[in-house]
């Protein structure tokens, strides 16, 4: 990774920026977390902040150009406020610190919109039965009702987008159990 980063950085004052994109469950969060320590730290920015509720996922996409890679391609912090999952609305602000690198992770972070500002794609996926037992895992019975509908939200961004073709990275996370607690274990896809 620290190779792909040498080999695309910025030609602007911003940061580079690694986005990590995938379909839910694929362990981008855990990977973009194992990234962020080997790097010695970066400030992380989560789609998860940025879609507006269940149907927000193009949505959000525009909202991580706008307000996150572009104010930080110009060398500028960046601000935007956190969706509230609970109160189903935006609340409160966060701010990405200018910094050597950033990285993006989440479902639509790679799409071509915010393409223009991402130096390195990382594409990670796993096996469809192994995503849906990390995600209900993760989230619970919360995530249960949604999983098909935000499923479909992602296969036509994907379709659409090309974002698995077009990463530099493909990776994939299918080895690890998500019930005994085992980090994912990442290989080439």
């Amino acid at each position: 990774m620290r190779e792909a980063l040498r080999r695309s950085a910025p030609a602007g004052p911003g940061p580079a920026v690694v986005a990590v994109d995938g379909p839910s469950g694929a362990g981008k969060t855990d990977f973009a977390d194992a990234l962020v320590h080997a790097l010695g730290g970066a400030p992380v920015v989560h789609m998860d902040d940025l879609y507006l509720g269940w149907d927000g996922l193009i949505p959000a996409v525009a909202l991580l150009s706008a307000e996150v890679l572009a104010p930080l391609a110009a060398g500028h912090p960046a601000r935007y406020r956190r969706f509230d999952w609970a109160a189903g609305r935006r609340g409160d602000e966060l701010e990405v610190p200018a910094a050597p690198v950033v990285v993006v992770e989440g479902v639509g972070c790679g799409s071509r919109g915010p393409a223009a500002h991402v130096d390195v794609l990382v594409w990670l996926d796993a096996d469809p039965a192994v995503r849906f037992a990390r995600a209900m895992a993760r989230d619970g019975e919360t995530y249960r009702p949604h999983w098909r509908r935000w499923a479909g939200q992602e296969q036509a961004l994907f379709a659409a987008e090309g974002t698995s073709a077009r990463a530099d990275v493909r990776l994939r996370s299918d080895d690890d159990d998500p019930a005994g607690g085992r980090e994912p274990r990442w290989r080439l896809g």
